[in-house]
């Protein structure tokens, strides 16, 4: 078991990999976009290398952007479970209420291809929809539509899919506990997504600070030093 997951310190926070070429995106965008203006001002003749460079130095500069306003900290590992940082807000998963951890994966055309997220499997969701804010659940619907087409590549029963998302806009009760609207919805998402990709919970690898498989160990091996932990309470 690595030394991350003794627990000596109780914590372990980790900032996502990505964030860290955030600055270096938005300087490089930010004077690609300078030298295309002074060209398209100065050097007609090279409209051309301006109209490539305005291009390159727009995106970088929006990559940069979104990267360096990503939260410092995507995950805050604890002796209870892990919280995950995203823009909208911060979402808690406990130890306990993870039955399974793994990087998602789905089979195409007998070749069994990993997708960018890493999976939770609940053993409950009304943990997470009870703090989880509206805000985040909205914007992790947003984020989620391409798994959703995936799910709909691994279905044959299209019209079965289609109603499960028909049935996302419609109250849910879990456990006996009602949920309306965008919690709602969320719910309903990742039942959907459970039942056809496994997982409740997806996170993007862009949150991650190393390769998914040693993210994936890593949630593992804390996870089974809360048990131990627990069972020698």
């Amino acid at each position: 078991m690595s030394n991350e997951a003794n627990l000596d310190d109780k914590t372990l926070v980790i900032s996502p990999f990505g964030k860290r070429n955030g600055i270096t995106l938005s300087v490089f965008g930010a004077i690609a976009l300078i030298i295309s203006l002074v060209l398209f001002i100065n050097a007609q003749h090279l409209f051309g290398i301006g109209i490539v460079l305005f291009g390159f130095g727009s995106v970088s500069l929006i990559l940069g952007i979104a990267k360096v306003n990503q939260p410092k900290a995507s995950f805050k590992l604890t002796e209870t479970g892990l919280d995950y940082f995203h823009q909208r807000g911060t979402v808690h998963v406990s130890w306990d209420n993870i039955q399974r951890v793994d990087v998602s994966r789905v089979t195409q055309n007998l070749e069994l291809i990993e997708l960018p997220y890493i999976g939770f499997k609940l053993k409950q969701i009304n943990p997470i929809l009870d703090c989880i804010s509206p805000r985040l659940a909205t914007g992790l619907l947003g984020e989620q539509r391409p798994l959703l087409m995936t799910a709909a590549t691994q279905d044959e029963d299209l019209q079965s899919l289609e109603t499960y998302l028909g049935a996302e806009f419609t109250p849910l009760v879990v456990n006996g506990d009602r949920y309306r609207g965008v919690l709602a919805m969320f719910g309903h998402r990742c039942q959907t997504l459970e039942s056809h990709l496994g997982f409740h919970l997806y996170i993007s690898i862009d949150s991650l600070d190393r390769p998914p498989a040693e993210f994936v160990e890593l949630l593992r091996e804390w996870q089974q030093v809360y048990f131990i932990n627990t069972n020698d309470n």
